[in-house]
């Protein structure tokens, strides 16, 4: 296996003058790096990652840590089309990206900072994780870099991306009014995530800006799950008939509300007007199809590397990225 000490010989340098010109020091002249470069290409040179991580203090690697990640995530596909964002950004980049999952177990054996350290990893992206979550405490408090996918905490070192959830949940709730609802119900996440909170303001602001009624007993917590939000659904619209149109703060939860909708004999969008959030892939394939707030999911992860990598190299001057949403309009609420 060809070593620097190798190069360093055909090349007529030094074995320092090797490494520094290889792991990029601004001291080695561009002809002498060019004649480096080519001798470690001629030589088949692979470097040892590790070896030069230990010597530079950075792995150039960066970590994915995903919170209960799970076989029940497969319909909404939101992990994977970040990971996609954020993989691509990782490698253009020149950073190699490493995958670690975490549950409520594994988090009582091993601190977050034991995790990273173990991994080799210059910085953390961080989704999926819930705001009671104990590791958040401890990303705040670490040292290690962090980006935090919808969770707006910014400090030093932790940063965040998330999509203009407020203005989203507003922009669908005055669509369905747009569309002459006055009574329009939600189904909700739960309250330690904070996009939940954000677009239940979102609702209650357009409901405000119309003056309607702000009736917080026609909220229901569906926990992002589409048959948690079928059961609270049936049990808000038996409750409640008079309600004509319903926001729900994911797809995957207004496919459960459109379920028990035709569970109690009534149709979608005729008698209840349906509206989801996130636009994943199965939206257009429903039947009906399901008008709802596009968030670029991908962008979102592609967004999250840039930032952190940014943090990482000291060019980040800005910690927190929004990114605007978009109205889809389809079948369910027309």
């Amino acid at each position: 296996m060809t070593t620097i000490k190798d190069i360093a010989k055909v090349a007529g340098v030094s074995v320092t003058t090797v490494s520094r010109a290889l792991n990029g020091y601004s001291d080695v002249s561009n002809k002498t790096r060019q004649r480096i470069m080519d001798v470690a290409k001629e030589l088949n040179y692979s470097p040892n990652t590790v070896a030069r991580s230990l010597v530079m203090k950075k792995s150039k690697t960066i970590g994915l840590l995903v919170s209960n990640m799970n076989r029940d995530g497969v319909k909404d596909n939101f992990t994977f089309e970040v990971l996609c964002g954020i993989n691509q950004a990782s490698a253009d980049s020149e950073y190699d990206l490493v995958l670690f999952s975490t549950t409520s177990t594994k988090q009582r054996e091993k601190t977050y900072t034991q995790l990273c350290r173990e991994r080799r990893v210059d910085g953390v992206i961080i989704q999926g994780i819930r705001t009671d979550d104990p590791y958040l405490e401890e990303v705040v408090e670490s040292d290690i870099p962090c980006v935090l996918i919808d969770i707006p905490i910014e400090s030093n070192t932790v940063g965040y991306v998330t999509t203009d959830n407020v203005a989203g949940a507003r922009d669908a709730v005055k669509h369905l009014i747009d569309r002459g609802h006055m009574k329009i119900g939600m189904i909700n996440g739960h309250s330690h995530a904070d996009v939940s909170i954000r677009r239940l303001q979102g609702y209650r602001e357009a409901l405000y800006e119309h003056s309607l009624d702000i009736r917080m007993d026609w909220v229901r917590t569906g926990d992002f799950v589409e048959d948690k939000a079928e059961e609270a659904t049936l049990e808000l619209l038996k409750e409640y008939p008079e309600i004509t149109a319903l926001f729900c703060a994911s797809d995957l939860m207004a496919f459960g509300a459109i379920k028990a909708i035709k569970r109690i004999g009534k149709r979608v969008p005729e008698d209840i007007a349906v509206i989801g959030y996130d636009d994943i892939l199965l939206a257009s394939y429903a039947s009906p199809t399901l008008s709802t707030i596009r968030q670029d999911k991908y962008r979102l992860g592609w967004e999250a590397a840039l930032l952190l990598i940014g943090m990482l190299e000291g060019e980040a001057t800005q910690h927190a990225r929004i990114i605007d949403t978009e109205l889809i309009l389809r079948e369910s609420s027309n």
